[in-house]
């Protein structure tokens, strides 16, 4: 459970012409003033992840701001010891909820990521790998397909085949990392889908759209669906827009701005006609990035208040099932099991989202929630930095996978799918394994009574 002397993943790479003796460029460089809130106080370092971890000044939120303030000075460039600080941040949060000066270290690194992206040039290997990743995950249809066969390799037996050395000696190296992080699918369950519109049972008491997403979509329709089932037996009527696009947040969180600033508008023009109450999330990385739209479009005089309007009517599910009486058909059904809850990083810290989930989760009878030590701390997911910095975050697996075996429970929940992903992966590797599920899976288990043993099974509910 010790920090480990991995250190920061090396960056190889080199400033673009001119971006070494000026790091940032005019648009949208970091805020001079919000660096200057920091006053180095220390209260960051034992909330960062990276830091616990390398116990470096320069991989602490305090220490990543000074390279701000030297880069926007000129004392330092765009070199790639300056970026691989940088891009060695998991943007968990932890440290906003930490300092006591108010220091907003999320809006920091969300104006140094874009102009990395502007003004350094990566390795190749580098550049190839982030292309392809963002050639299929912001798209829901070619996640979908992944899935699918990821899917047909499973019946066929061949992921069984990936685990011999001599065959994981000819793979390239993402793959097999991308292999580690899916979860097993079933081709039976490619076929399910959620419903277009779900009405409750009487006058709904609010109307709702459900995003999909795309890694979302893709690996856990399930948890879409259960949502949908869910949100309805507690008195909402739930649309589910067909075609949606990708919110957005992958590529905003890696500093691809103007593809991500696209995917927000598209997705804003394909909502904002609906007439509901909520725009309902179940994706905590998603649901942040969404409830950010209007400061993210804010200098955009076509979009600004359409955005504004949109991040207004963002709810993360467990945030409207909080406010909602239980409005159950029948009463909720036992399920009798030690469940531990990680609070996902982009819920907790980015959307200060903690008390609903567990208020939610203990109308259920005869299930015992259990906190994990450490609960602050990233389970290392963070969007795509599990496949591009994969040392570092098997570490914090490692770490957090550890702390749930500790509580002796049956059960993890976690309200991210990136994060079911990334724990599911650590508590295989470190041989506690443990079935993963979203928080609305639970519910829906209760509303619908379905066996412990499915659950324990991992079973997703159709």
């Amino acid at each position: 459970m010790g920090a480990t002397t991995t250190g920061p993943p090396h960056v190889h790479g080199h400033a673009r012409a001119g971006a070494e003796a000026v790091a940032f460029d005019e648009h949208r460089a970091p805020d001079p003033a919000l660096i200057a809130d920091c006053v180095h106080c220390g209260f960051c370092l034992p909330a960062c992840p990276t830091y616990l971890l390398w116990g470096e000044e320069m991989d602490s939120p305090r220490g990543r701001i000074l390279l701000m303030d030297l880069a926007a000075r000129g004392e330092v460039g765009m070199d790639q010891e300056v970026v691989r600080h940088w891009d060695a941040c998991l943007g968990c949060m932890a440290c906003v909820d930490a300092c006591p000066s108010g220091v907003q270290y999320n809006r920091l690194i969300e104006q140094v990521r874009p102009q990395v992206e502007r003004r350094f040039v990566r390795a190749w290997r580098a550049r190839a790998s982030r292309a392809a990743l963002f050639a299929v995950l912001p798209y829901p249809r070619r996640m979908r397909a992944v899935a699918a066969g990821v899917a047909l390799t499973e019946a066929l037996g061949l992921r069984r085949l990936l685990q011999r050395k001599p065959v994981r000696r000819m793979v390239p190296r993402t793959l097999l990392r991308l292999d580690d992080m899916a979860p097993s699918l079933q081709l039976a369950d490619r076929k399910a889908r959620t419903p277009r519109r779900l009405k409750p049972r009487g006058q709904p008491a609010r109307r709702v759209a459900l995003l999909t997403g795309c890694v979302q979509d893709a690996f856990f329709a399930h948890v879409n669906r259960a949502t949908a089932r869910v949100l309805a037996a507690h008195g909402c009527e739930v649309l589910v827009p067909p075609l949606q696009s990708c919110c957005g947040a992958l590529e905003i969180h890696s500093g691809r701005e103007q593809p991500a600033l696209r995917r927000m508008r598209a997705l804003i023009a394909q909502m904002e006609h609906l007439r509901v109450d909520h725009i309902v999330v179940n994706s905590a990385g998603c649901g942040s990035a969404m409830k950010e739209y209007g400061a993210l479009l804010a200098d955009d005089p076509f979009w600004a208040a359409r955005a504004a309007r949109f991040s207004a009517q963002v709810r993360d599910v467990m945030e409207v099932l909080a406010e909602l009486d239980v409005r159950l058909p029948a009463r909720l059904h036992p399920v009798p099991a030690r469940v531990a809850y990680h609070d996902a990083c982009h819920l907790a810290h980015a959307q200060g989202i903690r008390s609903q989930p567990r208020a939610v989760l203990a109308r259920i009878p005869d299930l015992e929630l259990v906190d994990l030590k450490e609960a602050d701390l990233c389970c290392g997911s963070a969007g795509i930095y599990n496949l591009v910095a994969p040392r570092a975050a098997d570490d914090l697996g490692a770490r957090k996978a550890g702390n749930i075996a500790a509580t002796d429970a049956e059960l993890v929940t976690a309200g991210n799918g990136g994060c079911l992903l990334q724990i599911s992966a650590a508590l295989r590797r470190s041989g506690h394994p443990l079935p993963a599920l979203h928080p609305v899976e639970l519910l829906d288990a209760s509303i619908r009574g379905l066996p412990l043993a499915q659950l324990r099974a991992g079973t997703p509910a159709a």
